[in-house]
């Protein structure tokens, strides 16, 4: 049984990353196609004014806490998380899995020339990872059909989609019924990460849960951003109660 949190109308899967990984393994065995989204408190707020995505969110296949807000939230609801999964960490995790199973990554999203940077360094670290293909792209419709037939071409295991929430999670949800890839994430931000075009967190910060402080330092015209991922999802969370439940599902 797996048991999920909903947090302000929005479920989130109580994993931690050896159960993620282990979900991501599953559905490479079973066959396409899986959606997966990273949910942090920003989803959430956007779940609340766009229904599009949240349904898209409801129907994922898994659904990681990704944002120590969720945590604190989750706590004080009386839910727990037992922990975090993020985007950059599963990205990570996965290429690991990858390299030592076999599978294949497709890296789609991001400016010209970084999804094939994050690529290199994800080869980096993990000598014989497959790279089934990288490409830029864009999120507009118009240009789904081609980026449809690279993939398919690619027959890669995990698409990882970097065009930022909620274009990549509504991309994925739209174009998954033709392209059928066993696993596919959106995942934000992590190729200018591991691309080192956006410095990242020192571990410390991140493990402290203060990632939210250190963009906000480095990047400070993502405050609006931040804002609604920190205090002003904290604040609903807390103005409309205890608007939390726990659930438990067939795995």
């Amino acid at each position: 049984m797996r048991k999920r949190v909903i947090i302000l109308g929005v479920a989130i899967d109580d994993v931690l990353m050896d159960d993620a990984l282990a979900a991501v393994a599953g559905f490479i065995a079973e066959g396409g196609p899986h959606q997966i989204v990273t949910v942090n408190p920003e989803f959430i707020m956007e779940a609340r004014r766009n229904r599009a995505f949240r349904r898209v969110l409801a129907a994922a296949d898994l659904a990681t806490p990704d944002g120590v807000g969720l945590i604190l939230a989750a706590r004080w609801c009386g839910t727990p998380l037992r922990g975090r999964v993020t985007g950059i960490a599963l990205t990570e995790r996965i290429a690991a899995a990858a390299a030592l199973h076999g599978w294949s990554l497709f890296l789609l999203g991001a400016a010209p020339g970084v999804a094939e940077r994050a690529a290199a360094a994800l080869q980096r670290a993990n000598p014989g990872l497959r790279i089934a293909g990288c490409y830029a792209g864009s999120p507009h419709p118009a240009d789904e059909a081609t980026i449809r037939e690279r993939i398919l071409a690619a027959t890669p295991d995990v698409l990882l989609v970097a065009y930022g929430h909620p274009a990549q999670d509504l991309w994925i949800a739209r174009n998954q019924p033709i392209m059928r890839v066993p696993v596919a994430i959106g995942v934000g931000g992590t190729f200018d990460e591991l691309a080192g075009v956006v410095p990242r967190a020192p571990a410390l910060v991140q493990r402290l849960g203060l990632k939210w402080l250190y963009r906000l330092l480095v990047q400070p015209w993502r405050w609006r951003r931040i804002m609604t991922a920190v205090p002003i999802f904290l604040w609903t969370v807390l103005r409309e109660g205890r608007a939390c439940d726990a659930l438990h599902t067939e795995e």
